[in-house]
C-alpha cells in the first residue's frame, strides 16, 4: 500500500509546532534559572552572608528561612487575602471584558471606531494619574482600608487592553457563524456563551493567567488603600519582610518563593489551552 503524500497543509502545522517548541525553549532558558536561584537562596541558612557566587545547591540546606518568614511577614493571612482578591477580581474582569469585547465586535463600525480610539487613549494614560481621583472616590465612600478598592476595577474589565483583545478575537470569527446563530433565533447572550466564547478559549486562558498575575503582584493599590496589617496582601507582606530584616536575604527569598508558586501553577494550568480551541460545529439543538 502506498503511503499518503503529505499535502501543503502539513507544512504550516509543522512550522507552528517548531515555533511553539522554540518559544517554550526560550521561556525555559529565560525563567527557569532565576527560579532555581530563588529557591536555592531560600534554602540557605538564615543569618549567613550571601555566597560570593550563586549556588544551585546551598550547603547546608535549611528550611529555617520559611519558618521565620511565615510568622514574621504574616504570609498565611496575606496569602488568604491575595487569594480572596484574585478569586473575585480575575473572573469578574475576564467576564466583563468578554461581554464588552463581544458587544464591540457586533456593533456598527462607527461606534466601534470611537470606542477603540477611546480605549487606546485610556491605555496611554499612566496608571498613577488615576490614583488620586480613585482614592478620593473610595475615601468618600468609606471603602479605604478594605479590600474593595482592589476588586472594584474588575467591574470595568480591569483594563481596556482586555476588551480590545476580546474584540479582535470575536471579530476574527467567521461571519457565517453569527449569521447562522441569527437564523437559529439565538439571543446574543446564547450566541456568546455557546459558540463565540468556546472558539476563543485560548484568549480566555491567556487573559485569565495575565489577569491573575497582575492582580497577584499588584503592589501599588494595596499600598495606597490598605493600612490594617491584617488586610495586607502578599506584595505588602514581602515589603514588610524586606523592611524588618533587610540583610537576612534567605528569609525574604523564602517569602518570595511563597508568592511565586501560585502564578507558576496558574500558568502551568492555563498553558494547555493556549493553542487549543473547540469547534462548535454541530452544537445547534
Amino acid at each position: 500500500m502506498r503511503g499518503r503524500r503529505r499535502g501543503p497543509a502539513s507544512f504550516p502545522t509543522r512550522t507552528a509546532r517548531w515555533w511553539r517548541t522554540l518559544g517554550a525553549a526560550f521561556v525555559v532558558l529565560v525563567f527557569v534559572p532565576p527560579l532555581l536561584l530563588l529557591v536555592s537562596g531560600s534554602l540557605t541558612e538564615p543569618g549567613q552572608p550571601p555566597p560570593p557566587t550563586p549556588r544551585l545547591v546551598p550547603d547546608p540546606l535549611s528550611v529555617a528561612g520559611y519558618q521565620e518568614a511565615v510568622p514574621l511577614g504574616g504570609l498565611v493571612r496575606a496569602t488568604v487575602n491575595s487569594l480572596a482578591v484574585a478569586a473575585l477580581a480575575v473572573p469578574l474582569s475576564v467576564l466583563i471584558a468578554a461581554w464588552a469585547g463581544f458587544a464591540l465586535a457586533r456593533t456598527s463600525r462607527r461606534v466601534t471606531g470611537v470606542v477603540v480610539a477611546a480605549s487606546l487613549l485610556a491605555l496611554m494614560a499612566p496608571a498613577t494619574a488615576l490614583l488620586l481621583p480613585r482614592f478620593v472616590i473610595f475615601r468618600w465612600l468609606g471603602l479605604t482600608d478594605t479590600l474593595v478598592p482592589l476588586v472594584a476595577p474588575a467591574l470595568l474589565g480591569a483594563s481596556p487592553l482586555y476588551v480590545l483583545i476580546y474584540y479582535l478575537a470575536f471579530r476574527a470569527l467567521p461571519a457565517d457563524l453569527y449569521d447562522t446563530c441569527r437564523l437559529a433565533d439565538l439571543t446574543p447572550m446564547r450566541t456568546w456563551w455557546r459558540f463565540a466564547l468556546p472558539m476563543v478559549r485560548p484568549v480566555t486562558a491567556g487573559l485569565t493567567a495575565l489577569s491573575f498575575i497582575l492582580t497577584w503582584s499588584n503592589f501599588l493599590d494595596p499600598l495606597v488603600y490598605v493600612y490594617d496589617r491584617d488586610l495586607f496582601t502578599l506584595p505588602l507582606a514581602l515589603r514588610s519582610l524586606a523592611v524588618l530584616d533587610p540583610t537576612n536575604f534567605p528569609v525574604f527569598l523564602a517569602g518570595a518563593v511563597v508568592a511565586t508558586v501560585p502564578p507558576v501553577v496558574v500558568f502551568v494550568l492555563a498553558q494547555r489551552w493556549f493553542f487549543h480551541s473547540d469547534d462548535p460545529t454541530g452544537r445547534f439543538r
